[in-house]
């Protein structure tokens, strides 16, 4: 399987890469224009039911269209992480480090990658949260879609935001590190 790995990343090496970055880009960018431009827009609405509709509608939305660039960036770090070869470069077969700096390379990369994962775990609980306000405002019941939505507007986003940021950050720095 390694060896496949490593001819997919020599045949199509800028292709992953790119693939990673616009997924990237696609999922923190989409966070950041829905917590800090959209959120803000939906406070205009003058019924807070309409206005938690249309959160949890743009909410949905936002969640499926970032959700394919999650996976492909989940499957593009795997086959770079890979195909970079940042573990032969840290480890031998015995698994003795013999490179001291590739090892810190090494294990910023599943660092990096542990920081996408949590917001993937993340994601799918706010989805978890948005389905369960929108049941909750198909009964009547506001306040308890609100605590959910709100949950999701106040923390969940914004945590992911920042670990994108991170996250992001850190996969620059290891590509002018390679």
């Amino acid at each position: 399987m390694k060896e496949l790995i490593y001819e997919i990343f020599a045949d199509y090496r800028t292709q992953i890469v790119f693939l990673h970055v616009i997924s990237a880009v696609v999922w923190v960018g989409g966070m950041i224009a829905m917590r800090f431009a959209a959120h803000n827009s939906f406070m205009h609405i003058e019924s807070p039911l309409n206005r938690l509709e249309r959160i949890s509608h743009a909410l949905k939305r936002l969640f499926v269209i970032v959700t394919p660039f999650v996976i492909i960036l989940i499957i593009t770090a795997v086959i770079m992480a890979v195909g970079l070869g940042f573990r032969e470069a840290a480890v031998d077969a015995n698994s003795n480090v013999i490179d001291e700096n590739a090892m810190f390379l090494y294990n910023l990369i599943h660092i990096k990658e542990g920081i996408w994962m949590l917001m993937a775990m993340n994601l799918s609980y706010m989805a978890f949260l948005r389905s369960g306000a929108d049941k909750l405002l198909d009964k009547g019941d506001a306040r308890g879609a609100k605590s959910k939505l709100g949950l999701i507007g106040k923390y969940l986003v914004p945590l992911n935001i920042v670990f994108g940021i991170v996250a992001i950050y850190m996969g620059v720095f290891l590509r002018n590190a390679y």
